[in-house]
């Protein structure tokens, strides 16, 4: 896979397809193949690029003080890099934190920005729970672990425990296969997610905007839909009914229905 030199870091990336370039920024605890049910549809129609953020996958991990806006800065300096000048913006959860801070900063380079799964500031329930996440990596002394063990609840309803245990057991063997973060690494992103605040970067996004929720999701509830469609202007909300925090993988095809409609209507 390629690696560029962006931002005084080595940041590696997949790319699949042709089109427009859609970035895919990946979530907490997860690689560039976090969005393999996504990239095979969007690839059709764009050029998909997945990167490892710094401190996760083939990406370099350096020490120091993490945060959203400095995830954002290093993928501004990605798109500079890899002659990108504008690309679609898409990511979930800690991946739309990261987005939202780019379409603020770099609104030059957002063509459309997509939120899944996202939250403008990190209230003391989130932070509650990821400090939770992060008693069970350093107790396992395994990222994979505490991903299946203790983020997976929170992204899928009991329902689909119930109805599909064998896929959920395909899920974890699909987090298993990929690279292991570092907990180390995990510490210093999930540290980010907690610090996260871009409350005051929401009116200055001015990029086409999609916000999605899903109706079960307990984390990034749709608590925070009002406010942000009301800060982000002309943005549009979209609620998935049967799915909890991870509706790329629960509702998997309407998902990518919904989702590759927004995108295609801010192409050309």
């Amino acid at each position: 896979m390629p690696k560029i030199k962006a931002n005084n870091i080595e940041i590696n990336y997949e790319q699949q397809g042709s089109g427009e370039p859609l970035i895919l920024i990946p979530f907490l605890s997860a690689d560039c193949g976090c969005y393999a049910f996504q990239v095979a549809e969007y690839a059709k129609h764009f050029t998909c690029l997945s990167l490892d953020l710094r401190g996760t996958g083939e990406s370099d991990k350096p020490e120091g003080t993490y945060s959203t806006e400095l995830f954002a800065d290093d993928v501004a300096a990605f798109m500079q890099a890899a002659g990108i000048p504008r690309a679609h913006i898409f990511g979930l959860s800690l991946g739309s934190a990261t987005g939202m801070w780019l379409a603020a900063k770099y609104p030059d380079k957002v063509k459309s920005l997509s939120l899944h799964s996202t939250w403008p500031k990190t209230d003391p329930f989130i932070k509650t729970v990821v400090e939770g996440w992060q008693v069970t990596a350093k107790a396992l002394g395994s990222v994979p672990e505490m991903t299946i063990k203790s983020i997976f609840p929170w992204c899928f309803t009991p329902e689909l425990y119930a109805a599909r245990p064998d896929y959920i057991e395909s899920l974890a063997g699909f987090v298993r296969s990929r690279p292991a973060q570092p907990v180390a690494s995990f510490l210093q992103h999930s540290d980010a997610v907690i610090a996260h605040d871009a409350e005051a970067q929401l009116g200055k996004i001015g990029a086409p905007t999609q916000i999605t929720f899903g109706r079960h999701d307990m984390v990034t509830s749709t608590r925070f839909a009002k406010h942000m469609t009301g800060a982000i202007r002309g943005s549009e909300l979209l609620i998935f009914e049967e799915a909890s925090h991870a509706p790329i993988f629960e509702s998997v095809d309407e998902f990518n229905r919904k989702t590759l409609a927004f995108l295609l209507r801010h192409t050309g």
